[in-house]
């Protein structure tokens, strides 16, 4: 039963497939390969990060010369994503034999499921099949949005200039330093047209990296609801024959044993970039929203409030789906519980009670062990988002681009 793994990936390789990240294709450390399946992402890291350089330098020269918080941190959230962006694919990149092990996981216990009640179990598949589907629109009509409104501010406003004043006043999506001057109209059209597909690439890593681990975090919660109804259908109606249930016991056991090493070896994927992702969310929400505030051109405006949505949305997601799993995994303790254990001998009682202690101890995702990623680490984040929030508010300065 490969259906909801592989159908969902199938769902996200588009957002891979032109900037160059294979999910599901061995690559060896060969020049051959390398320049076979590695060379287009090695151009859009450069792409990428040429811009990711010229922003920095913005930021450092607008602050040596005294520009106003309104402009810093205009670019701020932008080069922060940029960041968040060359972290997250990097983390697949350079994680690649660990990522084709975690799809063999997967797809092996998708594969060996032996669920009695057939119709029960295409039913929590479909469940899960579903809200994942939905979750990957919604994000890919956001981020589509957010894409087309700074693409097309800048042309508004060059438009709504001319027809005011008659004059052709050039504007970019993006405050960057160039060793040239990126406002003649010689080099603009090159250069917007760089930095649209710079903040193309942003996306779709930020995107592509959140959405496979969505869809593993959706399979791997599948697998734990699926287990849930064999643990408590696993003591019959009818009377108990010990070698009967020491063989499905063994069998559920090992499941239940691959299925939690499938998170650990998740983790062991995203951790790093996971923690990367906690530790600059605060800012990228609190900026993000102190530029919807106090921007005064409506177009931009509109643009950043579709980029803290984009933010918001990000986060929130990834800290849902770690709290899937740790809710997922100690619903089996409930599950033991709810089986008739209580009609079997004291030795198949106590095979019962170890995987109830042990499902009691949360399988779960960590952003390098310094948070758990659930829903109260959001929390944490939105409360010190708006602390930030609420510093840079009273140290504003009149001044608004």
């Amino acid at each position: 039963m490969s259906l909801l793994f592989d159908e969902s990936l199938k769902s996200i390789e588009f957002l891979y497939k032109y900037v160059g990240i294979y999910l599901d294709r061995t690559i060896l450390n060969n020049a051959e390969h390398i320049i076979k399946f590695r060379s287009l992402y090695i151009i859009s890291f450069l792409w990428l990060n040429t811009d990711v350089i010229g922003a920095i330098l913005w930021v450092i020269q607008g602050a040596l010369h005294g520009k106003s918080l309104t402009e810093l941190t205009y670019e701020a959230p932008c080069t922060t994503l940029c960041l968040l962006a060359n972290i997250k694919s990097l983390s697949l990149v350079l994680n690649d034999d660990k990522v084709k092990l975690l799809f063999k996981q997967i797809r092996n216990m998708e594969n060996n499921i032996d669920i009695g009640d057939e119709i029960l179990k295409k039913k929590i598949v479909a469940e899960g099949i579903t809200y994942l589907r939905a979750v990957i629109k919604s994000l890919n009509v956001i981020n589509t949005l957010t894409l087309i409104l700074f693409g097309v501010c800048p042309l508004l406003f060059i438009g709504l200039e001319y027809k005011k004043s008659g004059q052709i006043e050039l504007v970019l999506p993006f405050l960057l330093v160039y060793p040239f001057n990126p406002y003649d109209i010689k080099y603009w059209p090159f250069v917007y047209v760089h930095q649209m597909y710079s903040a193309y690439i942003v996306v779709t890593w930020v995107a592509g990296t959140d959405c496979l681990f969505y869809t593993c975090c959706t399979s791997i919660c599948t697998q734990f609801r699926l287990l849930q109804k064999d643990m408590e259908s696993i003591i019959p109606d009818r009377s108990f024959d010990e070698d009967v249930f020491r063989e499905k016991f063994k069998s559920l056991a090992v499941r239940h044993e691959g299925i939690m090493r499938s998170v650990i070896q998740l983790e062991s994927i995203y951790a790093k970039s996971t923690l990367f992702n906690f530790v600059t969310s605060s800012f990228l929400i609190c900026l993000t929203g102190f530029n919807v505030t106090a921007l005064s051109n409506t177009g931009f405006m509109l643009a950043f409030l579709s980029f803290l949505m984009m933010t918001l949305m990000q986060i929130y997601l990834l800290c849902f789906y770690g709290d899937m799993i740790m809710t997922s995994s100690m619903e089996v303790s409930n599950a033991v519980y709810n089986s008739k254990w209580y009609t079997v001998n004291a030795k198949a009682a106590r095979h019962l009670y170890v995987v109830q202690m042990r499902a009691r101890k949360p399988s779960k995702l960590t952003a390098y062990s310094y948070a758990d990623v659930n829903l109260n680490s959001f929390t944490k984040i939105l409360s010190t988002a708006w602390s930030y929030f609420a510093l840079l508010k009273t140290m504003e300065s009149p001044t608004r681009v």
